[in-house]
């Protein structure tokens, strides 16, 4: 079983800034793309951002100016930088790893913007 876990999810006043974090296995890190999507109350889950096993990076068009999505490889670890949060940023955000019909999720880490 796959395990991708995530971290660093909080509450924040509007207008703050978190780093999200997904330790991904090392296998999986290596030759999966990994991304990040997000589900708030009520609403479908929706993606944020992608990079490749060539750092390449993919962004949601709507959130492109706010999210950066990123990958440390020696600790097998990919991030999210979210600024300039707002209450609608409001959700549950998960780690994705994905390579043709296979796909792993993380539990999600919560992130409350509120003041």
């Amino acid at each position: 079983q796959v395990h991708l876990v995530e971290s660093g999810g909080a509450l924040v006043q509007p207008g703050g800034s978190l780093r999200l974090s997904c330790v991904v296995p090392a296998f999986i890190f290596r030759t999966y793309a990994l991304s990040w999507y997000r589900q708030a109350p009520g609403k479908q889950r929706e993606w944020v951002a992608m990079v490749g096993t060539n750092d390449d990076t993919a962004y949601a068009d709507s959130l492109k100016s706010q999210f950066t999505i990123s990958r440390d490889i020696a600790k097998n670890v990919v991030y999210l930088q979210v600024n300039s949060l707002k209450p609608e940023d409001t959700a549950v955000y998960y780690c994705n790893a994905r390579r043709g019909a296979s796909e792993h999720w993380g539990q999600g880490t919560q992130v409350t913007v509120s003041s």
